[in-house]
């Protein structure tokens, strides 16, 4: 199994993931260490349901020697665990067992060795690798490198071929006998990728003068905006009453006094009829 600093880990920081790589004694470790913090009875039900994504956990109800030999004899870790002030009872743990490729999930197939896949893959193989649904070589290769040939018997373990530099470069293998032909399975663990914090950091300082870019653009918008009132105020400005002449206040006509009388006399023969 892949070994971590399980030294970190409280049942706080617990999760499904990083769950398979403790054992029976640190749950029990763990739960005691967190039996007075108020958060324990807060959010027991979550950390029972984490606990419980890698380990079997089962309330003794009959505590007696006869019922606890049986649970010793299934690999079980008998523990007094107290729930809250006034309540202490006996759990039964056992760690869940990785024996078929169905026991194999997203959050438990970064915790097994190459090995310890191969054992899995030998027990249930039968068919070679597209024998294996393709949900679960999705989950395989989420952590593992895989590949495979199929060559003659004869072939297979040639000097300087493919099996050779493979073996050379850190692979497992499991070969899977077909008639004269072989199909040999290489497995190799994959690197667990990890964003670097400084990587994050510059991301945050980026999107930060993005924003800042944008606040910016919008000062400028607000300030287009006021200037083109400000133009407004300004043609305002330059109307001056001072400057209007006489001539801007006249309401009548220069016309000709003939002009005058001829229409006059217009009206009057209209009154006629």
């Amino acid at each position: 199994m892949k070994q971590t600093n399980k030294k970190t880990l409280t049942l706080k920081t617990l999760n499904k993931s990083n769950v398979w790589d403790v054992q029976e004694n640190d749950i029990v470790r763990m739960w005691a260490a967190a039996e007075k913090d108020a958060d324990l009875r807060d959010n027991m039900r979550h950390y029972l349901d984490v606990i419980k994504s890698a380990f079997s956990v089962e309330e003794v109800l009959v505590d007696r020697p006869e019922v606890i030999k049986k649970y010793e004899a299934r690999d079980c870790k008998i523990a007094q665990v107290r729930l809250d002030e006034n309540t202490k009872i006996k759990w039964a743990i056992k760690k869940k067992p990785i024996l078929r490729i169905t026991d194999l999930t997203y959050e438990n197939i970064h915790h097994i060795s190459a090995v310890k896949l191969i054992e899995v893959l030998d027990r249930n193989f039968g068919g070679g690798w597209e024998s294996i649904p393709q949900s679960i070589r999705d989950i395989i290769e989420s952590g593992f490198d895989i590949s495979t040939t199929t060559l003659p018997q004869n072939r297979l373990k040639k000097k300087g071929g493919l099996y050779e530099k493979k073996i050379e470069d850190g692979y497992e293998v499991l070969e899977i006998p077909k008639g004269l032909w072989v199909e040999a399975i290489f497995v190799k663990e994959k690197p667990e990728m990890e964003i670097p914090k400084r990587d994050v950091e510059e991301n945050v300082d980026i999107e930060e003068d993005d924003r800042e870019d944008i606040e910016d653009d919008d000062d400028d918008m607000l300030d287009d905006d006021d200037h083109y009132n400000d133009s407004d105020e300004d043609d305002d400005d330059e109307f001056d009453e001072e400057k209007l002449t006489e001539e801007s206040y006249r309401t009548t006509f220069e016309t000709d006094p003939e002009d005058l009388e001829l229409a006059a006399e217009g009206v009057a023969d209209d009154d006629d009829y």
